[in-house]
């Protein structure tokens, strides 16, 4: 692991960063995925509104410094070992590390996309678009295989890793957020404080776990990465990754990115914290956030 040795934004956001999109969005006719020869699906009707938009967080709920519920959680600080470009305009839902690339995945109405992409350089090395429709999710891959999510679709979709030609969809209830594998099961979030633990071939529920701190549910659990052992799980709209037990569902830290990104690489279009990979063979853990212009490499460190 890698433990070497600002709040909460507070300002609620469509999760296109974009109202006018969303409700478009929830009016256009529904087509057939983007990819030629791809397996089609049937997606709902317009979907209803997502019941965590919008969504603001207050003084009295987790993660807000002084709560309850952080009595003896660990908190993390950082030290940024590295920064690479990132497309500004990515707007970032799913991040994976793999034989030296970024595997991204990026939401926005019209605008979502899965994505290689060259760590040092920020080039796009490989690209396919989702259905106009389809607002895009996490990603994981496992074995051979990319997977997908979508937030209101109920429909995820699995790609070869080398071609990125889709093999299959699949779906699920509710919706869908984060994405990430512990090496057998796949492991998606929805915005509530449940983790569903999914069986990668059948696509079946397993087991499911409530993340709770000191006995309160933690929610808006988004985009996650599974780090030696742990879940790491950005909260949204907040600059905390909580780590969370995959057995139990216990908070074991939370990693404070207050000030990740520097107010100079800011502008009007900037988003939230939303991206971890993880280098398992390196030890490296990477960050990025929506719509940001650089990806860090960062160290942990308790805060003292």
């Amino acid at each position: 692991m890698i433990i070497e040795t600002s709040s909460p934004t507070g300002a609620a956001r469509c999760r296109d960063g974009n109202a006018a999109s969303l409700l478009l969005f929830l009016f256009l006719a529904i087509s057939t995925g983007c990819v030629t020869g791809a397996p089609a699906f049937e997606p709902d009707a317009a979907p209803i509104k997502s019941a965590a938009w919008p969504y603001q967080w207050t003084g009295n709920e987790w993660p807000q410094a002084g709560s309850a519920a952080l009595t003896n959680v660990s908190v993390y600080s950082y030290t940024v070992m590295n920064a690479w470009p990132h497309d500004r305009g990515a707007f970032t839902e799913g991040l994976v590390f793999r034989d030296g690339i970024l595997l991204e995945g990026t939401g926005g109405v019209g605008q979502s996309n899965l994505r290689k992409v060259e760590l040092e350089s920020g080039k796009v090395l490989k690209q396919v678009n989702l259905a106009p429709q389809l607002f895009g999710e996490g990603v994981t891959v496992l074995s051979s295989n990319v997977y997908e999510l979508t937030w209101l679709h109920h429909v995820g979709f699995v790609y070869d890793l080398d071609t990125f030609r889709r093999a299959t969809n699949f779906s699920y209830a509710g919706e869908g957020w984060g994405l990430t594998t512990d090496g057998r099961w796949l492991i998606l979030s929805d915005g509530t404080p449940r983790l569903r633990f999914l069986d990668p071939k059948t696509f079946e529920v397993t087991r499911t776990i409530t993340v709770v701190s000191h006995g309160r549910p933690v929610k808006e659990l988004n985009e996650l990465e599974y780090v030696d052992g742990e879940i790491f799980a950005n909260i949204w709209q907040t600059d905390f990754v909580a780590r969370i037990d995959p057995v139990t569902g216990e908070v074991l830290g939370l990693i404070d990115f207050s000030g990740l990104l520097p107010a100079a690489d800011r502008d009007a279009t900037t988003d939230v914290l939303n991206g971890i990979a993880y280098d398992a063979a390196g030890k490296r853990l990477f960050v990025t956030g929506k719509r940001w212009p650089k990806v860090f490499e960062v160290q942990l460190q308790v805060k003292p």
